[in-house]
């Protein structure tokens, strides 16, 4: 049995879908009660506050760690952590981003916009240092995510643009699938990167989508200060050689339905 954490969000309901297609037995954890598909057991409980997670991970030899948000990330590792070593699991899986082990630790202004990098790093390490197996795969943004902040954006009279800042987005549906093979596979550890398969700067990325949704929208280029924005100026959040899956325009060319 292998349970899925966050197994309704993007990334996770596409890794249960593929865990299925494997013939493997799914459970997943989740706030409610609602089954992403036809035949998966599902535990309702909180990775925040704990409830429900001894009864999710008992009897499981396989976590598939999926459950992700702005904040809070380190605290669902503790959470589950402290679940999973008494029950006896046997293999961790968990997906964290790129450039978790190489932001700079962020203080202030910097804490509060790249913060969610320390909260990643800080649950590989609470997954790395319980005793459990475990593998750890780190992803760049996925399209998904990057979409939606374009499409807020665009709602603005003119777009802030940090100056220097790349992206390269990734298709979940890859990620999944890589994930679903990490599962299915004995423990490795770290293993390479997942990411996109092109690099666009911040305004070409919006621009992208401006032009997909017919819109027009003024960019203005803005200085992002601090150590952490430095770090992603020179590339920390990318990862060359690793790009696979659909590209940005293609997503956002579905999204849209064109």
């Amino acid at each position: 049995m292998i349970l899925v954490t966050g197994g309704t969000g993007t990334l996770g309901r596409k890794v249960v879908r593929g865990l299925l297609d494997a013939g493997r037995d799914v459970r997943v954890l989740s706030r409610t009660d609602k089954a992403p598909y036809d035949g998966v057991q599902v535990v309702v409980g909180d990775l925040e506050t704990g409830a429900g997670v001894e009864k999710a991970v008992d009897g499981i030899e396989t976590i598939v760690h999926c459950a992700g948000s702005a904040t809070g990330d380190d605290v669902k590792a503790e959470r589950l952590v402290a679940a999973a070593v008494p029950a006896g699991v046997r293999h961790i899986v968990n997906i964290s981003v790129v450039g978790a082990n190489t932001v700079p630790v962020v203080s202030g202004l910097d804490r509060k916009m790249f913060g969610y990098f320390e909260r990643k790093r800080a649950a590989e390490v609470l997954i790395e240092r319980s005793g459990i197996p475990w593998t750890n795969l780190r992803a760049t943004q996925f399209h998904e995510l990057t979409f939606t902040a374009a499409e807020q954006l665009a709602k603005l009279p003119v777009v802030p643009a940090p100056s220097g800042f790349r992206i390269q987005p990734v298709d979940s549906g890859a990620v999944a699938e890589r994930m679903v093979e990490l599962a299915l596979a004995a423990p490795q550890g770290q293993v390479a990167d997942i990411a996109g398969p092109r690099t666009y700067t911040f305004k070409e990325m919006v621009k992208v989508y401006l032009r997909a949704a017919g819109k027009r929208r003024l960019t203005m280029p803005i200085h992002t200060p601090g150590k952490a924005a430095a770090a992603h100026r020179a590339g920390v959040n990318l990862s060359p050689g690793h790009g696979t899956g659909r590209t940005w325009e293609d997503f956002v060319a579905a999204r849209l339905g064109q």
